[in-house]
């Protein structure tokens, strides 16, 4: 039984070995040349402003979830769309039924947020 798992751990083990050989290998033939620039906190150019302690708005994250929303809306509903014309006529309208109330709930929390003032088009 345990011999079926042997390729397994074959393959785990040159993984592991072949992930420390190029981070070792990074850190023996990599160059070296530190420089204040390089060892700043940002390499874009730009001086930090503030500490990362600052806090933010409560609507950043009310805009995070809505992009959230959107996006699981729409991995739910590909792959139901492509399906939907596969299914019998008794499973179609229990499909399309369920989507409607999918697509409801979804609704009532995008309308939450916009009662909310947390997307302001102006």
């Amino acid at each position: 039984m345990l011999n079926d798992y042997i390729p397994i751990l074959i393959i785990m083990t040159f993984a592991a070995i072949f992930a420390v050989a190029a981070i070792l290998s990074s850190k023996i033939f990599g160059p070296k040349h530190p420089n204040p620039v390089k060892l700043s906190t940002y390499e874009s150019g730009m001086e930090p402003v503030g500490t990362a302690r600052d806090r933010f708005s409560v609507k950043y994250y009310m805009v995070a979830v809505l992009f959230i929303i959107f996006d699981i809306e729409i991995v739910f509903m590909y792959p139901w769309a492509s399906a939907f014309l596969d299914f019998k006529s008794g499973v179609m309208v229990f499909a399309l039924l369920e989507m409607i109330v999918f697509i409801f709930i979804l609704l009532v929390g995008y309308i939450y947020m916009l009662r909310k003032d947390v997307i302001k088009w102006y």
